[in-house]
């Protein structure tokens, strides 16, 4: 790539397309709310309308008046700003494949996407867990279905996408169980999808926390509705430049992103644990 032939709007769009296959967390978020993202510190709003009364009907007699709804309004703000800035030396890249610098962005969007799924996750895991148990081979699939049941007397009413997220302990403990996957559905084939369990994606992600206490490995994994938890981000800045210092051709980019729970009791936390020896 020469500076000169450099098109930020071409190369950001690229980027957003490479982090869009990396995301886990991210993607099953709500992301209509992405907007006016400026800086660090900007706020986005996220607008939703008030409980809509219902009425019995009497034919040949006058409905009430019109109810006027109320809205509500709640802000996101954009609090984390993440950056990345490589180079590639000219002799490098007149030795290596013609197309480092596009490899080199797919890895800084791995890394970028990596960040923010962390993010999302610490951000659910902060709240006060639902689910708290030790669980084996036998016993996970009655587990999960609690965790579904929980959702559902938590207040969770649409139960068409709803994605469970599980550490690879959990999902090794899940297909040792011999559990059957829906695979038929081309929605499998994204990054982490296992397939569908009892009405919900399955996804395996390495940012879910996982703890050993002893004999005893942690997990802490999400059950969620894909509203439960709202994300909005902005590439607001990608340049390409040569060091001064150097004979290189070096990219750089900023990454603005926030992230909000909007439906808490759409959101349950599955504090799982399975024996395991220490040496494994």
């Amino acid at each position: 790539m020469a500076i000169n032939n450099f098109i930020p709007t071409v190369w950001s769009e690229n980027l957003y397309q490479a982090l869009d296959k990396k995301y886990i967390a991210v993607a099953n978020c709500n992301r209509e709310f992405e907007g006016d993202i400026t800086s660090k510190g900007s706020v986005v709003k996220i607008c939703g309308v008030g409980d809509i009364t219902i009425g019995n009907y009497t034919k040949n007699s006058d409905m009430s008046s019109p109810q006027i709804l109320s809205d509500t309004v709640r802000e996101l703000t954009i609090d984390r700003a993440k950056y990345f800035n490589f180079q590639i030396d000219d002799v490098d890249r007149a030795q290596a494949m013609p197309h480092l610098m596009d490899a080199a962005m797919k890895v800084a969007a791995d890394s970028l996407a990596n960040e923010a799924d962390k993010y999302i996750y610490d951000l659910c895991l902060s709240t006060t867990p639902q689910i708290k148990t030790e669980v084996n081979e036998s016993s996970l699939m009655s587990t999960l279905l609690k965790g579904r049941q929980k959702l559902w007397e938590i207040g969770a009413s649409d139960f068409s996408d709803v994605v469970l997220e599980i550490t690879p302990s959990i999902a090794t403990l899940l297909m040792q169980a011999e559990i059957k996957f829906d695979t038929n559905n081309s929605d499998t084939i994204r990054n982490g999808c296992l397939g569908k369990f009892a009405g919900m994606e399955v996804f395996v992600s390495n940012n879910l926390s996982t703890e050993r206490d002893g004999l005893y490995l942690m997990s802490k994994c999400i059950m969620r509705t894909k509203r439960a938890v709202a994300f909005a981000e902005q590439l607001s800045e990608v340049e390409a430049y040569r060091p001064e210092k150097r004979f290189a051709d070096a990219v750089k980019g900023l990454h603005l992103y926030g992230a909000e729970i909007v439906y808490p009791n759409e959101l349950v936390i599955l504090d799982l644990s399975v024996m395991s020896p220490v040496n494994e």
